[in-house]
């Protein structure tokens, strides 16, 4: 591969190709990355510095299922990516923009493997503004069983539900106030995407030590993000910080497992005590 100037754009919320129709390239443009700053995503879903949100824990585990490469005999090579970015860099990428930069690989040729992974972790880490993990997965590594998420499902809960817009309000503790372990989920997510209006689905886990959580209350809450417009990264840590700041746990871990879009799916786990998002690849992923 030609050595090429590495360009990042970074964009404002509303701007970038999210949105437009765009052109594809399928020879290696790393231009195409347009970052945005996280302080500006959080500010944009009421996230404000001095929360505690920019103290906690935790990272944004991407899986992108579409990439390929040339080798030097012009050959196809196909493998899943993986990218461990870390909840305080300080950018976020916007997603149509990687797979349009990873699409860029397809007709370009590389030495080696290992060149692919060099050239991958120069421009994202430059694109996050942060040393991120960047992993490349053969297919077979992808194969067998599908995950479970860990403890109790609140889907089968009989529940009137009416607040399809975000509502911290909605979550409650059980009247006896004992303290508990336990890990609750659901598969009814649902968020907008901030600038397109598209639905983002997801399955959602809450894990946490603490005054144990009304679990309607906690579903009705989780179902009222159905209209809620935000980025994936911040709508994780919009439900961490309601329900820290809310519930007062003394442990808590809330991590999004969403559906892929074009290829890629974004998963954020957000955390008081853990840095690394357990790897798991639901049955809808």
């Amino acid at each position: 591969m030609s050595q090429t100037n590495v360009s990042v754009n970074s964009m404002e919320i509303d701007e970038g190709v999210l949105g437009k129709s765009t052109q594809y390239a399928d020879t290696y443009t790393p231009s195409l990355l347009h970052s945005i700053l996280r302080r500006d995503a959080r500010a944009n879903a009421g996230l404000v510095e001095g929360n505690g949100i920019e103290a906690c824990k935790g990272e944004d585990l991407w899986t992108g299922y579409e990439f390929s490469w040339l080798d030097t005999q012009g050959k196809p090579r196909v493998a899943a990516l993986r990218l461990r970015v870390p909840c305080q860099s300080d950018a976020i990428v916007e997603s149509k923009s990687l797979k349009l930069y990873l699409n860029s690989y397809a007709q370009t040729r590389f030495e080696t493997q290992a060149e692919v992974l060099r050239t991958l972790d120069r421009d994202l880490s430059l694109a996050f503004r942060s040393p991120i993990l960047v992993e490349l997965l053969d297919l077979a590594q992808l194969s067998g069983t599908v995950d479970r998420l860990n403890g109790r499902c609140l889907d089968d809960l009989d529940v009137f539900i009416k607040t399809y817009q975000r509502d911290p309000e909605l979550l409650s503790l059980e009247q006896d106030e004992v303290v508990v372990s336990e890990a609750l989920h659901t598969h009814l997510f649902r968020s907008l995407c901030p600038v397109t209006g598209q639905p983002d689905w997801a399955s959602v886990a809450v894990e946490y030590t603490g005054p144990a959580l009304n679990r309607e209350s906690l579903l009705k809450y989780l179902v009222s993000y159905r209209n809620h417009e935000a980025f994936h990264e911040t709508t994780m840590e919009q439900i961490f910080e309601d329900i820290r700041l809310r519930c007062g746990p003394q442990q808590l871990s809330v991590y999004g497992r969403f559906q892929r879009r074009g290829g890629l799916d974004i998963n954020p786990y957000r955390s008081t005590h853990d840095d690394s998002a357990p790897v798991a690849r639901l049955p809808r992923q």
